[in-house]
């Protein structure tokens, strides 16, 4: 089933198969003038036409992994951290085996191997690219807004370029000033501020928590392969109680709605509600989809290509 992409959902929502890819299976460390020329050659924009519609493709075939493929785009690119400028999607490096083994990826492992074929078929876009690029596709594909793009990152061949584990978002901090406080620290290491964190968290529009991956379980909003405004807006009109969705057994502290008991949300979530700065912006987007739509495409776009170079418009 699909997962959930954003802000708290990062450690915690994942079904990992067992299966990581090892650096061998990327590719060979190639020569310094080699990867100068790969980084002279410039996608042209019939290549990116054609892999923007092998990954349309892909998601109308299959709309459960459109969520993942946002989750996938996200997390490659949620390693940045501005003051020592590393991190971030520039180089692909979540191909790698010991990056798919941080705790917030498991799962990703999949996508990462649904997008291989992809890459055959697509030879002259980098890794990096491909998967910012599968995110802003499977938005679109599912009913979101286009999302700015460019290309131009270049692949690390080197696995000593991932960056350490604990940079993604963890969904359960202890109290609701602590999981606001978890996303301020997490987020501004990024760049963000409070808008752009709220913004970024309604990509829980899309995909569930998985009870025999995270010890999280269910899906946030009705229309879970649908991107919309719904998260907020359950989010701020729904009764939330602590509990587990009906019929599941959740290992860890989550909520669900008190009406119907099928719909969850994870603590950071609820703190979103807790907090005065954050909740504004769950108002104004829970009331107006298009500004959410609007700001979420700007964040987004940001979050691609934070900790990028030389990226250019096709």
């Amino acid at each position: 089933r699909a997962q959930g992409p954003a802000a708290a959902a990062g450690a915690a929502c994942a079904r990992r198969n067992g299966v990581l890819l090892s650096f061998a299976a990327t590719g060979l460390a190639l020569g310094g003038d080699r990867k100068k020329a790969l980084a002279a050659e410039k996608v042209t924009a019939d290549a990116v036409g054609k892999a923007r519609a092998d990954l349309a493709k892909l998601i109308k075939a299959d709309v459960d992994k459109g969520p993942t493929l946002v989750r996938l785009a996200w997390h490659s690119s949620g390693t940045y951290e501005k003051m020592s400028k590393t991190g971030g999607s520039g180089q692909g490096t979540i191909r790698f085996k010991e990056e798919l083994a941080h705790g917030g990826n498991a799962g990703l492992d999949k996508a990462v191997a649904w997008l291989e074929p992809l890459k055959e078929a697509n030879p002259s876009i980098s890794y990096a690219d491909l998967y910012t690029l599968g995110g802003v596709v499977a938005i679109r594909t599912l009913g979101g807004p286009e999302v700015p793009w460019r290309a131009g990152r270049v692949d690390s061949m080197s696995p000593s370029d991932v960056t350490p584990d604990g940079r993604l978002p963890g969904a359960d901090n202890g109290s609701y000033e602590k999981d606001s406080g978890h996303l301020r620290d997490v987020f501004y290491r990024m760049g963000f501020d409070d808008q752009e964190i709220v913004a970024l968290s309604g990509a829980h529009a899309l995909g569930r928590c998985h009870a025999d991956a995270s010890g999280f379980v269910g899906k946030w909003t009705p229309t879970p392969t649908t991107f919309n405004n719904l998260y907020f807006v359950v989010l701020k009109n729904n009764a939330w109680e602590e509990g587990c969705v009906k019929g599941e057994t959740c290992k860890n502290h989550q909520y669900r709605d008190v009406e119907g008991q099928q719909l969850m949300m994870l603590p950071t979530d609820i703190a979103l509600t807790k907090d005065k700065s954050f909740m504004k912006w769950v108002d104004k987007y829970a009331g107006d989809q298009q500004a959410f739509f609007v700001d979420f495409s700007k964040a987004f776009s940001k979050l691609l290509e934070n900790g990028t170079k030389d990226l250019y418009t096709v």
